[in-house]
């Protein structure tokens, strides 16, 4: 049986994700655009609730940021690393950058706003989840004798830089993109 102070978190817990998993179907809808009280009515919660979880906009951002990069993390964990000795979990990973980023367009557009730059990438406790995620897919990758040696991590942040250009200023098809720059890290 759980306490009042155990549902009450739980609540809030729940709360918190319905707000992030509204403002990030907002963001990608409208952009940059998306105001405070707004999202509270579309995720059905009042405006304190939303200000309690996020006490600026900026704050809901990078939240919204950090939901996103942990997601990918997730499934590169998971999802790429389903036949880790086929080594081609590094591709699967940068298709689903390529489909979030193409899908969620509006929140790029509200990161970048919000930082005042194109820097888009994951920060803090999310950078640190990522970084070993890609650290695994290209060590399987190596294993498994489909990538060269000389892949690193800093390479895949540089391709996914690039990958993200192409797809907002959308100077190219970003599935092409991810097959040159696979064809530059594959063994010969």
């Amino acid at each position: 049986m759980s306490t009042p102070s155990t549902s009450g978190r739980k609540d809030a817990q729940r709360n918190r994700l319905r707000v992030l998993k509204t403002a990030r179907a907002l963001f990608a809808e409208r952009g940059d655009d998306v105001q405070m009280p707004e999202l509270a009515r579309a995720a059905g919660v009042g405006v304190g609730t939303v200000y309690r979880h996020f006490p600026t906009r900026q704050a809901l951002v990078e939240a919204a940021a950090e939901h996103r990069f942990a997601e990918l993390a997730a499934y590169a964990g998971t999802e790429c690393r389903s036949r880790p000795e086929l080594g081609g979990g590094l591709e699967r990973y940068l298709t689903r950058v390529g489909e979030v980023l193409a899908a969620d367009r509006g929140l790029s557009a509200a990161i970048e706003a919000a930082r005042g730059t194109s820097e888009t990438e994951p920060r803090g406790p999310a950078l640190a989840e990522l970084e070993a995620a890609i650290e695994v897919l290209i060590a399987d990758g190596k294993a498994a004798g489909t990538l060269r040696a000389d892949v690193t991590v800093a390479d895949v942040y540089m391709l996914v830089g690039a990958l993200s250009a192409t797809i907002r200023t959308g100077s190219g098809d970003w599935k092409r993109f991810i097959d040159l720059a696979m064809n530059g890290l594959r063994t010969a």
